[in-house]
């Protein structure tokens, strides 16, 4: 008889799955503490971190505390106080739900849970290693809960291993904190990393929160949104178009204060802002769509960022409505404008000509002039009256000398065996002994520029244009922990920035390469860039920088070059290690040999 293979696995197992689900990295413990910190009904919430949340993560709150058995209860896989039935999962208004936060949590580290009731007189402490219960005992406290994380994956070392560097998790952290404190401004929050306060928000309102969080320049940079409907009521902040950056830092979704990502509705408020903004700057904003949770279903998601709307088409259009109404009612939106003044050069009538004086026109008369006459001196005297007209413009100069010879140009083609010609202002064509050689002259350039940032950042060697007038910038607290990580290696090739404050800095430098390049627009596009690469590409720091800033100063499509300097760029691009494909992979050139020549003319 054969023996039965399926068998139920251990609790520490089943934990340590769920953990692989929900509890990612030091970020992820940070985010289910907090939200269960709100769910206790907390006023203040102090979040303390050590080594990016590898030592220590500990959670404060002055929230209405659990009694003993719940404190013990807790830790069981699925346990909830949120949700007694299935129907329940559709009437949710908490932050936290199914219960296997702490019991993930508990299977990867080393808690120590403190609590207490308003209505006991000790609390209970609590001490769990590996879903194992160590210790418990009652512990005098104020009323509240204090939730202490240490040494995070400490039995599954792979998991550990995983791990970015403390900056990059530092960030994720940051990340987390802001999108749980920035809907709910009626409770004060503070977060310290490494005995250093970062945050210390306290009770306000939400532009006051949004301020604490980003920086005090936003107290001017938004709009209100307010709408409502009978099926969702819209309102928070969108950033005026003038003060759109480069990144995509600012960009906060939220349902019934929830955080969540929806690439759809995000869309609507891109759409809201059409033709107000370049293409190459992304809308701020800080929404918050209060819906009926039986419209919604959150639950298709571990960390429950993303959600399911029943109608989201008419959620689409009382969006994009709202963000419309809010940049009209700030006269932001393009309108017609019919109140022309003088200076605009317009005559609208009599009245528009009030005390301006008359003048009279001058009209020429040749008398010997004769329009039927056609002779050869003539078409030279016109020939040379369009010369005399374009004399001061040399551009229409040129073109009229190249229309002029147009006769020679055929035996300067075959004379000149050095010619580059470039086509539709994107490709550079030449002629080699094959063929023709086709020239991507945007892919080249991001290769030559590639290799050679790569070769400063290992030499140093990169020479920096000083700015005349130094700009400043300010970011938010991660773009300005990103900058700090990863400036020593911009200085390498030619950026010189100096640390004014915890998020403001000075350019006094930039890349040879970069001249009339916008610096403080070029170091945000830079710091946007580096950010997509190292989520979606997970490059290296020197690989992404390299990567990052080739594809920010390369020539780009639709820029016209002179023979020269097509016939530089191709040169420095067969003298690079790799000249066949650029740094994102695309094929750089081709070449249409004579046979494919012969085979199309025939």
């Amino acid at each position: 008889m054969s023996l039965d293979i399926i068998k139920l696995l251990p609790d520490s197992v089943a934990n340590q799955i769920a953990a692989g689900e929900v509890i990612q990295r030091p970020a992820s413990v940070v985010k289910e503490l907090m939200e269960n910190a709100l769910d206790a009904g907390a006023t203040q919430i102090d979040l303390y971190i050590k080594d990016a949340g590898r030592t220590m993560i500990t959670v404060i709150d002055n929230g209405c505390g659990m009694s003993e058995t719940d404190a013990r209860l807790c830790f069981e896989r699925h346990a909830t106080s949120k949700i007694k039935k299935a129907e329940d999962l559709f009437s949710i208004r908490t932050m936290g739900f199914r219960g296997e936060a702490l019991a993930s949590i508990a299977a990867v580290a080393q808690v120590e849970l403190m609590t207490r009731r308003k209505e006991d007189e000790l609390g209970t402490k609590i001490l769990i290693e590996g879903s194992v219960v160590k210790e418990q005992m009652p512990k005098p406290m104020s009323v509240g809960t204090n939730f202490t994380v240490k040494n995070l994956f400490f039995n599954i070392p792979a998991r550990r291993n995983f791990l970015k560097s403390n900056e990059v998790e530092m960030r994720h952290i940051n990340d987390e904190f802001s999108r749980v404190a920035m809907m709910h401004p009626e409770v004060g929050f503070s977060l310290t990393n490494n005995d250093k306060e970062v945050y210390h928000l306290t009770p306000g309102n939400l532009k006051q929160r949004i301020v604490g969080l980003c920086s005090k320049d936003y107290d001017k940079k938004l709009l209100p949104v307010q709408q409502e409907t009978e099926t969702a009521t819209i309102n928070g902040f969108i950033v005026k178009p003038e003060f759109l950056r480069k990144t995509r830092g600012e960009q906060y979704f939220f349902v019934n204060k929830r955080f969540i990502k929806h690439a759809y509705l995000h869309h609507a408020i891109e759409n809201a802002y059409q033709e107000l903004i370049p293409k190459d700057c992304y809308p701020g904003y800080f929404i918050n769509i209060e819906i009926d949770p039986k419209e919604i279903d959150i639950n298709i998601h571990p960390t429950k960022t993303e959600v399911n709307f029943q109608d989201v088409k008419l959620v689409y259009a009382i969006l994009h409505s709202a963000v419309r109404k809010s940049i009209g009612q700030n006269n932001l939106a393009p309108l017609l404008d019919f109140d022309t003044t003088p200076e605009l050069g317009i005559d609208f009538g009599e009245a528009s000509r009030m005390d301006r004086p008359v003048i009279e026109p001058k009209v020429d008369f040749n008398p010997s002039f004769n329009p039927f006459k056609s002779s050869s001196q003539t078409r030279h005297s016109s020939s040379g009256n369009w010369r005399i007209m374009y004399e001061n413009n040399d551009t229409v100069a040129s073109n009229i000398n190249k229309i002029s010879n147009f006769d020679d140009a055929p035996t300067t083609i075959v004379e000149n065996k050095n010619l580059y010609l470039q086509l539709q202002q994107s490709y550079i064509v030449t002629t080699v002994k094959s063929g023709l050689l086709i020239v991507d002259q945007n892919l080249a350039h991001k290769r030559v520029l590639y290799e050679k940032y790569l070769k400063e950042i290992e030499n140093s060697t990169e020479a920096s244009q000083q700015e005349l007038f130094p700009q400043h910038i300010t970011l938010n607290q991660n773009d300005a922990s990103l900058l700090k990580e990863i400036n020593p290696d911009l200085e390498k090739i030619g950026f010189r920035i100096q640390q004014m404050s915890a998020n403001t800095f000075v350019i006094n430098g930039t890349p040879a390469d970069s001249k009339n390049k916008d610096a403080v627009a070029l170091l945000e596009k830079i710091l946007d860039v580096y950010k997509t690469n190292l989520v979606d590409l997970k490059l290296d720091k020197k690989l992404n920088i390299a990567r990052t800033l080739a594809s920010q100063l390369a020539i780009k499509s639709g820029q016209s070059m002179t023979p020269t300097e097509m016939q530089d760029l191709i040169d420095r691009l067969f003298a690079c290690a790799v000249s066949e494909v650029s740094p994102d992979g695309k094929k750089i050139y081709t070449i249409l040999n004579v046979n494919d020549l012969k085979t199309r003319l025939n």
